[in-house]
């Protein structure tokens, strides 16, 4: 009967524990330290945080601003997008074919993940001008060795003894691929999306900063020049919070929703 009952009464709601107390802490002691020094020093050098804070909502209210953020948007967007595709089939075939495999996984694979980002930025400049698709091109090459190092390991551990059952249950490959294969592919494919994510940022601000015609790195690159502090620190501190809350709203959930699908939790 007591179990019963307690297990009838609504649960307490969990304490915070240490480690989200700590993280907490060191949120407020960031900011407390930024503005403590802002304080010392010129505003052009490192302007406080109500300054950036106040910098941000006209960033967020100038139509112009915003369409700068939307082009980047567009150019994070299609360069994920273009990498999953190249990366999958990539990946595909290095585990399908095998006369492929020593091409892709030892000599493709590596080269594209050694390359750096600043290299391919230089070369689509003197290939392509400055335009969306420089910045477009090579933010794909750089986020493409994240889906193929994903997927080829999504492959590698898929049971075989399940795709051989799949296989005795219907002789369609695109049944077998769409029924079975991808589904246990999804955790793989997910952390693929979720990297090329975060690092596709970093990326495409920089790409934008030095090779492009628009989006939020050409703004920061006319900000530099005329020696706009605040529009630089609010940027970034935007991008920052941006991309924390779709890790946070976006990413977190799913993630937890696939570890509880596939036995992960």
């Amino acid at each position: 009967m007591t179990d019963a009952r307690s297990e009838a009464l609504p649960q307490k709601p969990r304490a915070w524990s240490k480690g989200t107390v700590l993280a907490h802490l060191f949120t407020v002691g960031f900011i407390a330290a930024w503005w403590g020094y802002s304080q010392i020093i010129p505003a052009y050098q490192l302007p406080g945080p109500w300054l950036v804070a106040e910098r941000i909502v006209s960033f967020l209210s100038d139509s112009d601003e915003l369409a700068q953020l939307a082009l980047s948007l567009a150019h994070v967007s299609i360069a994920i997008a273009a990498a999953f595709v190249f990366g999958c089939l990539l990946a595909a075939l290095a585990h399908y074919v095998p006369p492929l495999r020593l091409l892709i996984d030892g000599r493709l694979t590596p080269f594209l993940n050694a390359f750096s980002a600043i290299g391919w930025l230089f070369l689509a400049m003197l290939w392509f001008g400055l335009d969306s698709f420089t910045v477009i091109f090579a933010v794909t090459l750089i986020l493409i060795p994240f889906t193929i190092i994903n997927v080829r390991t999504g492959l590698q551990e898929l049971d075989g003894e399940l795709i051989e059952l799949g296989r005795s249950l219907s002789r369609s490959p695109f049944r077998t691929a769409t029924k079975i294969v991808i589904p246990l592919l999804v955790p793989y494919l997910f952390a693929a999306l979720r990297n090329s994510f975060g690092v596709s940022w970093k990326v495409v601000l920089t790409a934008e900063l030095f090779g492009g015609s628009g989006g939020v790195g050409f703004l920061l690159n006319i900000a530099r020049q005329q020696f706009d502090t605040e529009t630089i620190f609010a940027i970034i501190t935007f991008i920052l919070i941006f991309v924390v809350f779709a890790e946070f709203v976006l990413f977190r959930p799913i993630q937890r929703q696939l570890d509880r699908s596939f036995g992960r939790a």
